[in-house]
């Protein structure tokens, strides 16, 4: 067998083998989304990456995770979220393309490069990948967010990922970040709390509710134009 055969046989294994991965995890994913519909995530992508991450640094690491239904959760939050994260949220089926296009139009003239992800496409990367930023993560993302938004209904999404999305060091869903930042149950959350727990969102273990006062009033002012 010639070297280049040998190349082109190795370099094909490779290949298969990377595709039957992607599909198994794929398969694995989407079960669990089926299970989801009924029933609360025990553990997350990005859980398991915070673990050992504080395993690694020899750390001490405590989860709080206490997911509770859509009843047990002010109706202020998933509002709050949804203005927050994903604007257009009832209108896409898993991917917002339109936003991505606004991305590439004013990085392409001069702008900060942002993100676009939808908060279909966060709770995927939440309960299946970790916060590590990669190509081959977000093309995984994308399937994963057409099959969430297939199998799972609008309020079931953003209510799974109030309850699974991380607050703060250790701090997950909605009703322990209640808690730990106002002391009080997710059901009483004030229209100005689940703002500023909304605002934290893109850098939760960094952000406090108290430190991020104009953004919150963004988010407010975005909730009424919803009509929220």
């Amino acid at each position: 067998m010639t070297a280049s055969r040998i190349l082109y046989v190795g370099v094909k294994r490779v290949v298969g083998g990377v595709l039957l991965l992607w599909a198994g995890h794929f398969l694995i994913s989407v079960g669990a989304l089926l299970m989801y519909t009924t029933v609360w995530p025990p553990v997350t992508g990005v859980q398991l990456q915070r673990a050992a991450e504080a395993w690694w640094a020899d750390a001490e690491y405590t989860r709080r995770y206490e997911p509770v239904s859509a009843e047990m959760i002010s109706a202020h939050l998933p509002h709050a979220i949804i203005a927050a994260e994903d604007g257009r949220f009832y209108e896409h089926h898993g991917i917002d393309w339109e936003a991505l296009q606004e991305v590439r139009s004013e990085y392409a003239q001069g702008g900060e490069l942002r993100g676009a992800s939808t908060i279909t496409q966060q709770l995927v990367k939440n309960l299946f990948f970790t916060t590590h930023r990669s190509y081959v993560r977000k093309v995984m993302e994308i399937p994963l967010a057409y099959a969430a938004d297939l199998v799972l209904t609008k309020d079931r999404i953003v209510h799974l990922y109030a309850n699974v999305v991380e607050w703060g060091p250790g701090i997950y869903g909605a009703e322990a970040a209640a808690q730990y930042h106002f002391g009080i149950a997710a059901k009483r959350l004030t229209r100005n709390q689940s703002a500023g727990l909304a605002a934290c969102l893109p850098a939760p273990l960094t952000r406090r509710p108290s430190y991020m006062t104009r953004y919150t009033r963004i988010i407010e002012r975005r909730m009424a134009q919803h009509g929220w």
